[in-house]
């Protein structure tokens, strides 16, 4: 499946009746991190999520890590070095900062506490996930 340069965000969710429409919830964090913005029209796309494996799954499971660019997928929105402002979003089970960029991708910041506003440095990019370490713990009125 080819994905949009222009996908601001991805999160899965149920679809929901209330009051005679169809609802899926917009999860808190994707307006927090300013790529949606409430009120402002939006094209949604919904891909179910299939309960038994298929032949595609079976195979991307199976075939070896292959290079982004080889799918024709987009590569990471962050590169090695880079420096960014970002606000930590969550920790994960290992204690870790967990933040997201753009297209919701990880950013994982050891030593970082969530609803804390950082600068943080990257220092390893993989497919679907980077790693960051702190530069400058900021105040949020900066």
């Amino acid at each position: 499946m080819k994905i949009s340069e222009r996908l601001l965000c991805m999160f899965s969710g149920r679809v929901e009746e209330r009051d005679g429409s169809y609802v899926v919830e917009v999860p808190e964090q994707e307006l927090r991190i300013g790529d949606v913005d409430e009120g402002s029209p939006y094209r949604v796309a919904v891909l179910s999520t299939p309960t038994e494996p298929t032949e595609e799954t079976e195979r991307e499971s199976t075939r070896e890590h292959e290079p982004a660019q080889e799918h024709g997928s987009l590569e990471p929105p962050v590169d090695e070095g880079e420096t960014r402002v970002v606000e930590i979003e969550d920790v994960g089970d290992q204690g870790d900062g967990i933040t997201r960029v753009e297209r919701g991708y990880v950013v994982i910041v050891p030593d970082a506490e969530k609803r804390e506003r950082v600068r943080i440095e990257i220092t390893q990019v993989q497919d679907n996930v980077a790693f960051a370490d702190v530069v400058e713990r900021l105040d949020y009125y900066e």
